[in-house]
């Protein structure tokens, strides 16, 4: 029986098959481009390898094609008999996955990996700032994840990946040095990984170190394809140190090239989030944001997240909904009920509209219940600055400098001796 590179046992006998897998799994770990087509040569060199179609099943889900990765999961779980036990229960975690029931397949994966901790693709759903950790809307969720990673160490502590996503579970609990010792850990073994470079970024951000971030990243990205996974998302880490240094004329670029919706090949969660969250510190930076832009982002919004269930969406689509001006879909955000952090988005919902009216005791109010436990929202600490500088601007508006300053020196020192926020002097 064939391996795979971590050493599992895979029912096929096909070794072409085999390494086509492998190469579909280092870029679905890596967030590089290819894992289509490498998933399907594993499937022609060997049509009846289960394992092949739940890879290609992942990878559609990355290349935001659902109707795809139900299809792929579904020939898998066609396929089961005579596979290992392993092998069977990978197929009915990433069915339950694609079922739409997060919470069964949170636990199916945290019991496998207990028998299985090589299992990276069946782990990796766990991990990262978007996984079913991450996105979970649990208190606590940061040192969840950081405890999911660590029970992965001692059987993968020598992986690239493992080290980049154990790394950024380590950056998001404030351990940065810790955190940077495990990205340049990972990419020294794979440079190539656009995890490690992306959650080296965020280390980088937390400690502050903008000009050596901006200068690795810059340089980085020259050799990632513009199709790949991370590749809009990353622009927004160069659109905001941008944005910090005070350089717009390359904000805008990056905006314009790799973070908008039209240019951005991200999945539609990254399109709305870093566009609006963008957009939004431009504003409050001081620059003038063109209305057809929040206009753009309030229609894709609109097409893209209609309905209401994804907290870390819901928050962003109402802020472009309202900079954009559309009442009444920002009224839907503000009044659903569904989602895991939903009792938090209707505030927060409701802050935007506070903003866009110019009533900023109205937001300040709105928002102020929200800072105590933004992080069940999702998203990274970075990502959460929207939040945190939109409270700081708040403050600033109605005249609280000093209550401002005592905002950024305990709750984002990072920022002490620059907020990007319009008249904030340090």
């Amino acid at each position: 029986m064939q391996q795979d590179r971590y050493g599992n046992a895979l029912s096929t006998g096909s070794v072409e098959a085999v390494a086509a897998y492998d190469e579909g799994v280092a870029h679905i770990l890596a967030a590089t481009h290819g894992a289509e087509a490498a998933f399907a040569r594993a499937i022609q060199a060997d049509p009846g390898f289960a394992l092949a179609h739940v890879g290609a099943a992942r990878a559609a889900m990355y290349a935001a094609d659902m109707a795809g990765a139900k299809a792929a999961v579904a020939r898998a779980g066609a396929l089961t008999g005579g596979i290992s036990a392993r092998e069977v229960a990978q197929v009915g975690i990433f069915t339950l996955l694609l079922s739409g029931k997060p919470v069964e397949a949170r636990r199916a994966v945290e019991a496998h990996v207990e028998s299985y901790p090589r299992d990276v693709l069946v782990a990796q759903i766990c991990t990262n700032i978007y996984g079913l950790i991450g996105l979970s809307g649990e208190a606590g969720r940061e040192a969840a994840q950081l405890a999911f990673t660590a029970r992965l160490m001692p059987h993968l502590g020598d992986d690239w990946w493992l080290l980049s996503v154990h790394g950024q579970a380590v950056c998001e609990v404030g351990r940065l040095d810790e955190a940077l010792t495990l990205m340049e850990q990972s990419l020294a073994l794979n440079d190539a990984n656009a995890n490690g470079s992306h959650f080296k970024a965020h280390t980088l951000y937390e400690m502050g170190e903008t000009d050596a971030g901006r200068r690795y990243l810059s340089d980085w990205m020259r050799g990632y394809d513009r199709r790949a996974l991370l590749h809009g998302h990353l622009s927004w880490h160069e659109a905001l140190w941008a944005l910090e240094q005070g350089d717009a004329d390359a904000m805008w670029a990056h905006y314009r090239e790799g973070v908008a919706p039209t240019a951005s090949q991200s999945l539609p969660l990254n399109k709305i989030t870093d566009g609006a969250a963008l957009l939004w510190r431009a504003e409050i930076a001081g620059l003038d944001v063109p209305p057809e832009d929040w206009h753009e982002l309030s229609a894709y919004a609109s097409q893209h997240f209609a309905t209401p269930g994804m907290s870390f969406a819901d928050i962003h689509a109402a802020l472009a909904h309202a900079m954009a001006g559309d009442g009444a879909a920002l009224a839907r955000i503000a009044e659903a009920s569904r989602g895991y952090a939903a009792d938090l988005v209707a505030p927060v919902a409701r802050t935007w509209g506070a903003v866009a009216r110019g009533d900023w005791a109205e937001a300040l109010r709105r928002l102020t219940p929200v800072m105590a436990d933004h992080a069940r929202l999702g998203g990274s600490r970075a990502q959460r600055d929207l939040l945190e500088l939109t409270w700081v601007l708040c403050l600033m508006r109605l005249g609280q400098k000093d209550e401002a300053t005592r905002a950024v020196a305990t709750r984002r020192p990072v920022f002490a001796e620059g907020v990007p926020v319009e008249g904030y002097v340090s």
